[in-house]
Order: C-alpha cells, then sequence, then structure tokens
C-alpha cells in the first residue's frame, strides 16, 4: 500500500512517489527562525515532517530520500535580536540554531541530509541569480530605493495553493496592511525578493542583483533558491505549517515557477496549529511552552513528541498537561509490551498501524490500532516488526525519565506569600516578594488561576 496524503494544492488525497529517473524522493520542509527557542506548536509540525521522513524511507529505502529542511538566519527578527543584545548576527542565530538542534535531537527527529542557512554566501548567490533572471524575464522590478519586488501581475495562477481569490479577498488588500514599504513597490500585492540595506540592519549586508543597492535577501526567495540548489528545480514534496500557506508559499511557487519555467512542488502538506488549553499559544496567556519549560515540569521528551502524534496532523490539536500525563502512562504500557517479547516471536499483527499512517498521516488511528493489538496480547509478535512500528512513529522507549525540580520550602513560602498579596491588590508587595524569588534563582509566572515557579537557568 503506498503512502496517501493530502494535496493542499489540488484538495485531494494523491500517491506519492519519486518523479526522477534515480527513483530519489525529493522533499523539502521549512524550518525555524533561529532567533529564540522554538515553541511545543512548531515542533509539532517539526514531528510530522519527522514522522512522513521515516514512512518516505521504509517506502523507498533509507537512501531513496533527499530531505532538505532550510534556517532562516537573516530577517527582521533575528537582525532585531542581534541589535537588541549588542551581539553579531551570526553568534545569535548559532545559539539558537544550536537549541533547536538539541530539542530535535532529544524528540528524536531525524536530522535533515541538508540544512542550508539562508546566510551562507553559497545561498546568498543562488538568492541573487534566481533575484537576477526574474528581473530578465519581466517577472521583478527594481524599486527607487534600490530593494527589487516580485510583480504579482506577471504571474496569472497566483493565489492557487491559498484560494485567495475564492474567498473573494484581494491580493493587494490582504497584504495592506503590511505593507510598510508600500510606497516603493508599484503594487501593495508585489513582495520583497531583495531588500536594500537600512541603518538599523548594521552590518548585516550582501552586494544586491544586477543594479540593485546592497542590502539583503527577502524571506520567500531564500526556499525557492535553497531548494534549487540542493533538489533541483520540481521537488515531490514540500511541507510546513498550515501558516505559511499564505503569502510564503504562494509566493515560493511565483517566483520558482516563473524564474525555472517549470513546476516547483508535485505536492503539498500543511498540518494544523496546536492550540493549549483550547486557546491559541501567546505568551500574555502564559501558555506558550518550550521543550525546556516541560522538563522543568517532569515530562519527558518522549510523552511530547507522542502526546503531538495523539491529533490527526490536519486537525487542530488541543495540548494540555493532561495530555502528558496520558502520554507517559501510554509509553510505559509500550514498554511493558515490548518486555514481553521474545527472540523466537514471528508474528507481525502490525499491518493496520501502517495502513493507518499511510492514508494521510493518520495517526490517532494508528496509535488506537497498535493499542487494540497490545490489550489482545500478542506477545509473540515478532521483536523486529515491532522495532519497525517505534521507527515508523519515532518513539524512543529507552528515554529516562525527567526528575522534577525540587522547590525549596522558604521558596514556596516566599511564592504564596506573593500570590497572596497579589490577590489582596497589594502590588507593591508582589513586587517585592518578586525581586526575593529573582534573587534567590527562581521565576514566578501567574496564570488565571494559580502561578508556576522555575528555576531559572545560569547564564554561565
Amino acid at each position: 500500500m503506498a503512502i496517501k496524503l493530502h494535496d493542499s494544492l489540488t484538495r485531494e488525497a494523491r500517491e506519492l512517489h519519486p518523479s526522477q529517473p534515480d527513483g530519489v524522493f525529493r522533499f523539502y520542509n521549512c524550518g525555524p527562525t533561529v532567533y529564540a527557542a522554538a515553541h511545543i506548536g512548531n515542533f509539532r509540525t517539526f514531528v510530522v515532517n519527522d514522522l512522513l521522513r521515516r514512512l518516505l524511507e521504509l517506502e523507498f529505502g533509507q537512501n531513496k530520500v533527499h530531505h532538505v529542511r532550510n534556517l532562516t538566519d537573516v530577517d527582521d527578527k533575528t537582525i532585531r535580536r542581534s541589535r537588541e543584545e549588542g551581539r553579531p548576527l551570526a553568534e545569535v542565530t548559532r545559539q539558537w540554531t544550536e537549541k533547536f538542534h538539541a530539542d530535535c535531537a532529544a524528540l528524536n527527529c531525524l536530522p535533515p541530509h541538508d540544512e542550508p542557512r539562508a546566510a551562507d554566501p553559497r545561498f546568498i548567490r543562488e538568492q541573487v541569480n534566481m533575484i537576477e533572471v526574474l528581473m530578465e524575464k519581466g517577472n521583478a522590478y527594481r524599486a527607487a530605493d534600490g530593494s527589487v519586488y516580485f510583480k504579482v501581475a506577471s504571474y496569472p495562477d497566483y493565489g492557487a495553493l491559498s484560494r485567495v481569490k475564492e474567498r473573494e479577498l484581494q491580493v493587494g488588500a490582504t497584504l495592506k496592511s503590511q505593507a510598510a514599504d508600500a510606497d516603493e513597490k508599484e503594487d501593495v500585492s508585489d513582495f520583497a525578493l531583495w531588500k536594500a540595506h537600512k541603518p538599523e540592519d548594521g552590518d548585516v549586508k550582501w552586494p544586491g542583483p544586477d543594479g540593485a543597492a546592497e542590502g539583503r535577501p527577502g524571506w520567500h526567495i531564500e526556499c525557492s533558491a535553497m531548494s534549487k540548489a540542493l533538489l533541483g528545480p520540481t521537488i515531490d514534496l514540500h511541507t510546513g505549517g498550515v501558516d505559511l500557506l499564505f503569502p510564503h508559499h504562494e509566493n515560493e511557487i511565483a517566483q520558482s515557477q516563473c524564474c525555472n519555467g517549470t513546476t516547483f512542488a508535485r505536492h503539498w502538506y500543511h498540518s494544523e496549529h496546536l492550540l493549549v488549553d483550547g486557546k491559541k499559544m501567546s505568551k500574555s496567556l502564559g501558555n506558550l511552552y518550550t521543550l525546556d519549560d516541560l522538563k522543568a515540569k517532569g515530562f519527558t521528551p518522549a510523552a511530547l513528541r507522542y502526546a503531538l502524534l495523539c491529533g490527526h496532523p490536519r486537525k487542530q490539536l488541543n495540548f494540555t498537561l493532561d495530555s502528558l500525563h496520558a502520554a507517559e502512562s501510554a509509553l510505559k504500557t509500550l514498554r511493558a509490551f515490548k518486555a514481553q517479547l521474545t527472540p523466537a516471536g514471528t508474528a507481525d499483527p502490525f499491518g493496520p498501524v501502517f495502513a493507518s499512517l499511510q492514508d494521510d498521516l493518520n495517526t490517532p488511528g494508528a496509535l488506537g490500532a497498535l493499542f487494540t493489538i497490545i490489550n489482545r496480547g500478542a506477545t509473540d509478535s515478532s521483536p523486529a516488526a515491532f522495532e519497525r512500528v517505534l521507527f515508523a512513529l519515532g518513539l524512543d522507549l529507552t528515554e529516562p525519565v525527567v526528575a522534577k525540580t525540587e522547590i525549596p520550602a522558604e521558596i514556596t513560602a516566599l511564592a504564596e506569600k506573593r500570590w497572596a498579596a497579589k490577590q489582596a491588590k497589594d502590588f507593591a508587595g508582589a513586587d517585592a516578594l518578586r525581586k526575593e524569588l529573582t534573587a534567590a534563582g527562581w521565576s514566578m509566572l501567574d496564570r488565571k488561576d494559580g502561578y508556576e515557579v522555575k528555576k531559572v537557568a545560569s547564564s554561565g
């Protein structure tokens, strides 16, 4: 049975297969912007991509999948963080790249075969080359300040992926509120391919396309250029979170197909948002978690991975701390089942698990099938067959349990006093107690119905 995956462009499930004579499946997914720690919503997308990567390797062979994931290490966010911290851009992005890699490893995500950086001189050149071709073809133009913009009106099929026209949205109106540089454009729907250097960019700049000012690439062009450089002008699959569908992926299609004169991606797949306690994640709501936040609460990365697999990737998943407790219990059951298997086991009852995974990455169906098999007492199963299931799901049953950080009694007492002061609207007293907690090396995060105390990580 082949892998069938929903295609965001055609809105139908289609089989995945390599399109090139070498039989290699070419797969690109958008990576992180490395200016801060990725949160668990980001990691839902990366875990889904990892699941897909594993299935592709099982389907086509380990050496017949070429997986590329980029790193955005030059954009407004990374430059702003560099400026705020007074550190070179490369130093800031290296720190957060290393953190991202560590979190991916903890979540048992396979590293991509290639991980290009947008600011790598090799790929800056690739981006400039593409922009120059687009200018020569009349799909892009140089603005008065030396920036270069893609002319959306030059690509009649713009909006096919996101259905902006079907939603009766004017492309220009959709972007108008974001168009701080609209005065430089011929039309507000046009998007930046190259941004002329501004004082706030500091020393972040490169020579621009022919006739353009020195500056830096726009966000959208990086994926088109790096994908083409490493996978060729046409790829078999492009994935990402649903938040990237418009405008990022729509813009990738336009600039790639105008430049290369051929189909950019044969298949598009998007995973849905992660909610936390039924709400969108935000710092103001206190529900934005990183992997470190959950580890500090005593949960393992394996539990987070399992919890992220419990919802269908194309449906919103509501994450709660209770779901992590349930995940830990499920992992315990899987460990017990594995311990009961003997080398003499030959049965392979796990076909329904793979059938669900191959059917549009139906992870809830796969996990349901797996536990049905376990509850049936299939201890005559082949250990190798069970390991194949664990590989597909990326579940590491040997991972040690993370111990909770013990909170000293005196810190708990301070936190209780501060919470009581806040409830009594003694805000000056509450602030003073918070400072005592901070001086002792602890932070206190207020929530709607309580608070959380965490040890502050050493900066050294």
